[in-house]
């Protein structure tokens, strides 16, 4: 395994426009999104259910480690140059404990909020950026 694995909600309009983002600063193609409706998710987090998977981000490392929430975008953001700052940030005694419980109440709420924020919208004029990776996702 030589990427990073992203398991998200592909129904949820802000969980698909925040990887569309990370996919645009992801510059050294390290990441690989896998939306948990597609089989891999199960294969890649197979200890883990549809319900958790749908409460959080994951993020299975190349090594088999896997970081959900707050935890999974520390560790990504560690690995992308413009998300380095907010990861030491999270790296901070006592941040990712407030991280996890903000993170919590927006994954309770994200669809609320992303039709609040109108992510689908975004989503839709946003440009995606295709990668060689992710095209056996798309079958």
């Amino acid at each position: 395994m030589s990427t990073h694995y992203l398991l998200y909600d592909d129904k949820c309009p802000m969980c698909t426009f925040q990887m569309r983002t990370l996919i645009w600063l992801d510059w050294f193609d390290i990441l690989t999104m896998v939306p948990i409706s597609h089989e891999k998710a199960a294969q890649l987090a197979p200890g883990i259910g549809r319900e958790d998977l749908l409460e959080a981000i994951h993020c299975v490392s190349n090594r088999g480690k896997i970081h959900r929430g707050a935890r999974a975008l520390r560790f990504v953001c560690m690995r992308l140059v413009l998300g380095i700052p907010m990861a030491l940030v999270l790296w901070i005694p006592g941040v990712i404990q407030i991280a996890e419980l903000i993170y919590r109440w927006i994954s309770k709420n994200r669809h609320l909020l992303s039709r609040f924020f109108g992510c689908k919208e975004a989503c839709t004029i946003m440009p995606v950026r295709e990668r060689k990776n992710e095209s056996v996702l798309k079958q």
